[in-house]
């Protein structure tokens, strides 16, 4: 019973993080519209706005050294988490205009659901023609011995040359 409770306020808490994230983008966006805005341009105010960005990038890099210490990990240890297995870890910002990519990039599942991605792929036309030719020569070497007729040779060339 204590237990749910605890899972039930991780869940609540990264949905409110995920709307913090949110909000911050929008904050960002809405600040550098009022630069636009109010003081004709970031043009002339690139450097600033650039410095800016440089300190935060640092500011979160100095608190997750900071809390990656605090909890005596390093960074493989925290990506070698179960939590992480199999799965890539991906920081973007402003809707992927930056982002940062760690791990394997694989397709993960839906939500809810564990099974397998299966992904339709071509196949190569090198290959598709080799097997082509050799069902063809299999198909012609049963009509030579007489395993199949003309009638079935044909049917079956037609079907394998239409695909």
């Amino acid at each position: 019973m204590f237990g749910k409770k605890k899972e039930d306020d991780g869940l609540v808490r990264s949905v409110l993080l995920a709307y913090f994230i949110l909000a911050l983008h929008v904050l960002l966006i809405a600040g550098v519209a009022i630069l636009v805005l109010f003081f004709r341009g970031v043009v002339n105010y690139m450097l600033w706005i650039f410095l800016g960005g440089i300190a935060l990038i640092g500011f979160s890099g100095f608190y997750f050294i900071r809390r990656m210490r605090a909890e005596g990990r390093s960074l493989g240890e925290m990506l070698r988490n179960p939590m992480f297995n199999g799965r890539s870890v991906e920081v973007s910002l402003l809707g992927g205009m930056a982002t940062v990519k760690l791990g394997q990039s694989s397709p993960s599942p839906a939500i809810g659901q564990n099974a397998a991605i299966d992904i339709p792929r071509l196949e190569d036309p090198d290959a598709s023609r080799r097997r082509g030719v050799t069902e063809l020569s299999e198909l012609a070497r049963l009509l030579e011995k007489d395993l199949i007729t003309v009638d079935e040779f044909n049917k079956a060339k037609r079907q394998l040359l239409n695909g």
